[in-house]
């Protein structure tokens, strides 16, 4: 396994999970789309919280918002940037982006 894709890989897990999550989310509430501005969220919360996924999480299999749900168990430990980045994402998906969080 290349460096490359070693670094690809969690970016890329975390991505998939943002998408199926949220994808979930629309889905049960009868929304089939998914608004640009909460697909822009989850691809910035994924590059932001990239190493405290790969430090704190990357021994979690990834589905069911496995990794999602053990950032938020490590709240405390999570860079700044990846916290804020998980409460934007967070207010997007909860609001539909209406009313979120400005970046």
């Amino acid at each position: 396994m290349s460096l490359s894709s070693t670094i690809l890989t969690p970016l890329r897990i975390l991505s998939v999970l943002a998408l199926v999550a949220t994808v979930t989310a629309r889905a049960s509430r009868g929304e089939t789309l998914i608004p640009t501005q909460l697909r822009s969220e989850a691809r910035t919360t994924m590059q932001t919280c990239r190493g405290d996924y790969s430090r704190l999480c990357s021994n979690v299999s990834p589905g069911g918002g496995r990794i999602m749900a053990c950032l938020q168990s490590h709240a405390r430990e999570l860079s700044s940037g990846c916290a804020q980045a998980l409460t934007r994402t967070q207010a997007s998906k909860d609001g539909g982006g209406a009313g979120a969080t400005p970046k």
